[in-house]
C-alpha cells in the first residue's frame, strides 16, 4: 500500500485513559508555559508517557538496529525500513520505490514467492508494507517463538531478492493497476497528485509515490536492478524489533543473519534539491468526468518533520479540522453548509512538506465561496490567538494518537523506524508528547504568519466536467 501522511492529526480524542498503563504520571505545566496565555490559572495537567526503551547500535555493514524488549505480551514485531521513497525515484522512472514494496514479497534465492505470508499468517501473525515519499517499510508481527525464523527471512530478502524479468513484469502491472484504480477511477484520486505537482516546482516530492504508468512501462529490468542495488543495502536500512524476546539472544541472531550481508559498494545518493521559496500564489484547475461534486484545497510549504514548527503546525491542523467541534467543521459544514467534508493536515516529511486544507462541497455550492471561507480561517490563525479550549482539544487529539500508537508492538516498531529515517533520531519518539504539550497559542499564530501566507499557497479547484456548450445554429437557423 502507499501511505501519504505520517502523523494522523485528526484522530479522535476520547479515551486517553484507555491505555493508562502507558502513562507514568501527569504533572503541572512548567511555570514558563503557565504564563503564556489566559488559561494560566487553569493549566491542564501534563501527560507523561512511559518511555520506549531500546538499544540503538549499528552492525559493521552499516545496518542500524533498534531492540526494544517488552515481555507484556507473547508476541514480537519486526520492522525493516529502507531510506528510499517516492522522492528517490530516478528521473523519468517514477514508481520504483513503490514497485519494490511489491517485489520484496516475490521470492529470493532461497525462498519461493509469498513465503513471508506463510511465515506470518500461518502461525497467527501478520505482515504488510507501505511506501511513503521518504521511506519504504516492511513489518511483521508473530508469536515470539518465531522471531529467529523471521529475522533470517528478512535478512535473506535483503541479501538475495529475486529481481527477474517475470517478477518485474508482473508487479509492474500490479502497480499500474493500483494507479488506474486509486488515481484514475477514483472520483478524487487525482486531487493530491495534481496539487503537489503544482506546489513543488523543483523538488521530486512533486512526482508523488504511486508511479506514473508511462514511466513504469518505459523502465527496463536493468533500470530496476540498478535501483535495487543502490538502495536495498544494509547501510540504508533500519531494523527494529519490539516485543517479548531476550535482547542478548536477539543481538546474536541479528549479527548471525544480517551481519553477513555485504554493504553496498557506493555511497547512497540523497536528494539535495532545495525547493525555492514560493513568491506568488499558484493555481490548479481540473475538470473530471467522474468528479461528482466540487472540491477545493489550499497547500502551503512548511518545514521538515524534525523542526519544532512541525509540532506547532500539527496543533494548528487539529484546531482547524480535528473533530466536529473544530473551526472548519463548525463553519463550512454546520454553519454555512458549504461542505460535507473538510480536512487539514501538516504533512511533514524528511524534507520540507506541505500544510494542506481541503473541502468537499455540497451540491450547488460555490468553490469560490468555499475558498473564501478557508482563507478566512487561515487569516484567523494568523491574526488572533487560539482559545484555551481549542488548544486543549487539539492537544488531546494528538496525544491520543501518540498513546494509541504505543499500544501494539508493531506500531512501536514502525514508529522507531520511521522516526529514525524522517527525523534522524529514534529517541524523538520519547519526546513527541512533551513537544506537543509545550506548543503555545503564540507559537501557532507565529507559524501561521510565517508559513500560511498569501504568496506561499497553491490553490486547487477540482471540479466536475464542464457542460458542453449548446450547438451553434447553422445558416438556416437549426439548433435554435
Amino acid at each position: 500500500m502507499v501511505s501519504m501522511s505520517r502523523r494522523g492529526a485528526t484522530a479522535t480524542f476520547a479515551g486517553l485513559g484507555a491505555v493508562a498503563a502507558l502513562c507514568v504520571s501527569t504533572a503541572a505545566a512548567p511555570r514558563a508555559r503557565q504564563t503564556a496565555g489566559p488559561a494560566a490559572a487553569k493549566a491542564a495537567p501534563r501527560l507523561v508517557l512511559k518511555k520506549v526503551r531500546f538499544e540503538d547500535y549499528r552492525l559493521r555493514n552499516g545496518l542500524r538496529v533498534l531492540l526494544s524488549e517488552d515481555p507484556s505480551a507473547p508476541m514480537v514485531a519486526i520492522a525493516v525500513g529502507y531510506h528510499v521513497g517516492g522522492k528517490d525515484d530516478p528521473p523519468g522512472r517514477s514508481g520504483f520505490a513503490h514497485l519494490f514494496e511489491h517485489l520484496m514479497f516475490k521470492g529470493t534465492a532461497n525462498l519461493p514467492p509469498e513465503s513471508m505470508d506463510r511465515f506470518t499468517e500461518d502461525v497467527g501473525g501478520a505482515n504488510n508494507a507501505f511506501t511513503q515519499p521518504d521511506s519504504t517499510v516492511y513489518h511483521e508481527v508473530i508469536p515470539s517463538n518465531y522471531l529467529r525464523r523471521l529475522l533470517w527471512a528478512e535478512a535473506d530478502r535483503l541479501a538475495s531478492l529475486k529481481v527477474d524479468a517475470a517478477n518485474f513484469k508482473t508487479e509492474r502491472e500490479v502497480v499500474i493497476g493500483e494507479y488506474e484504480q486509486n488515481v484514475v477511477a477514483s472520483p478524487y484520486g487525482r486531487l493530491w497528485d495534481l496539487l503537489q505537482a503544482k506546489a513543488f516546482v523543483k523538488h521530486p516530492y512533486g512526482l508523488g509515490v504511486i508511479g506514473n504508468p508511462a514511466n513504469l512501462r518505459a523502465a527496463t529490468l536493468k533500470d530496476v536492478r540498478a535501483f535495487h542495488a543502490t538502495y536495498y543495502v544494509p547501510q540504508n536500512a533500519v531494523l527494529a524489533v519490539v516485543g517479548n524476546f531476550h535482547t542478548a539472544q536477539a543481538r546474536q541472531w541479528v549479527q548471525q543473519y544480517f551481519g553477513r550481508v555485504a554493504p553496498g559498494p557506493r555511497p547512497i545518493p540523497r536528494v539535495r534539491v532545495v525547493e525555492p521559496p514560493q513568491r506568488a500564489p499558484r493555481t490548479v484547475l481540473y475538470h473530471g468526468a467522474n468528479v461528482p461534486l466540487p472540491a477545493v484545497a489550499l497547500a502551503y510549504h512548511i518545514p521538515a518533520a524534525s523542526q519544532h514548527d512541525a509540532d506547532v503546525l500539527d496543533v494548528a491542523s487539529a484546531i482547524l479540522s480535528g473533530g466536529e467541534s473544530s473551526r472548519l467543521h463548525q463553519k463550512l459544514v454546520y454553519s454555512q453548509q458549504i461542505a460535507f467534508e473538510v480536512g487539514a493536515d501538516a504533512d511533514t516529511r524528511e524534507q520540507p512538506g506541505l500544510f494542506v486544507i481541503t473541502a468537499m462541497l455540497n451540491r450547488g455550492k460555490s468553490p469560490e465561496a468555499a475558498l473564501g471561507s478557508l482563507r478566512d480561517e487561515i487569516s484567523r490563525l494568523r491574526t488572533s490567538l487560539a482559545t484555551p479550549d481549542e488548544i486543549a482539544r487539539a492537544k488531546t487529539q494528538l496525544l491520543t494518537h501518540i498513546v494509541r500508537s504505543r499500544e501494539r508492538s508493531e506500531d512501536r516498531a514502525t514508529e522507531l523506524v520511521e522516526t529514525s529515517i524522517l527525523e534522524g533520531d529514534p529517541g524523538r519518539v520519547n519526546t513527541a508528547a512533551e513537544r506537543l504539550q509545550s506548543v503555545t497559542p503564540e507559537e501557532i499564530r507565529a507559524a501561521a504568519r510565517k508559513y500560511l501566507t498569501p504568496t506561499n499557497v497553491t490553490v486547487m479547484r477540482y471540479l466536475p466536467a464542464a457542460k458542453p456548450l449548446p450547438a451553434a445554429p447553422d445558416a438556416k437557423g437549426k439548433g435554435q
